[in-house]
């Protein structure tokens, strides 16, 4: 592996020159940085992680708390993780990850060790007990997802209120009067998890003011509680012509449902998803859906964090609007 006295040697220039391109302490010529750079890319060299921590008070490793739970689904938790990660390379920082359900525990452990400038909080609850600590801790954090009250910090999210309220304005459109929610598992309402709560709040609310009525049952994704929880509503409101499903676990075992049911979508049912693109284009009838933005709110959570680690003050609430895409699984509500 190149030493810093290769890649000057290299360029041409001194040791410290080399250092200060690194660390940004001193001004440098363009035309020498650019040398100092191509040198560095050429041997291949990086820096020293202590070193470079001790020389500018930095560790450049921002840590990411992602709970892997199993009743979340975890394609779209590691397609936000790969955003953060490969958002944070670009910037220079490496990423810690945590994936433990630890709550306070992990954010006293990140703040006491110094091993990371800052956090990026993943899977937030409305009553989140992290978010105390995050109010006063000395690191820097920025949260995917906002608890009930957002006030002292930076959270970054697609509008799910919004989502909600996208979903019953396409289904009220096309006519639709009995529409069913197919919802996340159990344990994420029973934990109050902030993307899910919201977008209840938000189809509920905007349910009432199209006058259409809405019911909401969990799921637990399998092919079994999908069977339950379909079989439920029908029972419950055999007029039930539109369905909003928010697992993209019970996406497939859906369709199959009611197409052994004889019910066809979308000329018996309306099918809108919130899910990942991958997921509605390929399901066997491409769904209209409202898309997760998952490699955005990965990225735009880097570059907040990185914002507040340089001193800035960046927006308290950053929310990505909804995009619903029309496709095969919705059309006008039957006669």
């Amino acid at each position: 592996m190149a030493t810093i006295a290769e890649v000057a040697r290299h360029a041409g220039v001194s040791s410290s020159t080399v250092s200060y391109v690194l660390s940004g302490k001193r001004s440098i010529s363009e035309k020498t940085r650019s040398r100092v750079e191509r040198s560095i890319r050429e041997l291949g060299y990086h820096p020293n992680a202590g070193a470079r921590a001790l020389a500018s008070n930095r560790s450049r490793i921002i840590a990411l708390m992602v709970p892997l739970r199993t009743d979340m689904y975890l394609p779209v938790m590691m397609e936000i993780a790969i955003a953060v990660a490969t958002t944070a390379r670009q910037h220079g920082q490496d990423v810690l990850l945590l994936t433990g359900e630890e709550g306070p525990t992990a954010v006293r452990r990140v703040v006491g060790s110094g091993l990371a400038d800052a956090m990026i909080v993943m899977d937030v609850e409305l009553e989140d007990e992290r978010v105390p600590l995050l109010r006063t801790a000395e690191r820097p954090a920025v949260l995917i997802g906002q608890p009930a009250d957002p006030v002292g910090l930076t959270c970054v999210d697609l509008d799910f209120a919004a989502t909600g309220a996208l979903c019953v304005d396409h289904l009220a459109d096309l006519g639709h009067r009995d529409v069913a929610m197919i919802g996340e598992a159990t344990g994420v309402y029973r934990r109050h998890t902030g993307f899910a709560e919201r977008t209840l709040v938000g189809l509920r609310a905007r349910a009432r003011e199209r006058g259409v009525r809405v019911i909401h049952r969990p799921c637990e994704g399998t092919y079994e509680s999908t069977a339950g929880v379909l079989a439920r509503i029908f029972e419950e409101r055999p007029g039930t012509t539109g369905l909003v499903v928010q697992n993209e676990s019970a996406v497939d075992p859906l369709l199959n449902l009611l197409r052994q049911q004889g019910r066809a979508v979308p000329e018996d049912v309306s099918v809108v998803a919130i899910c990942p693109e991958q997921v509605a284009l390929q399901a066997s009838v491409q769904l209209t859906s409202v898309a997760l933005p998952a490699h955005e709110m990965g990225r735009r959570a880097v570059e907040l964090v990185i914002a507040k680690v340089e001193g800035g003050e960046p927006e308290a609430l950053t929310l990505l609007r909804p995009q619903l895409t029309v496709r095969a699984s919705t059309g006008p509500a039957p006669a």
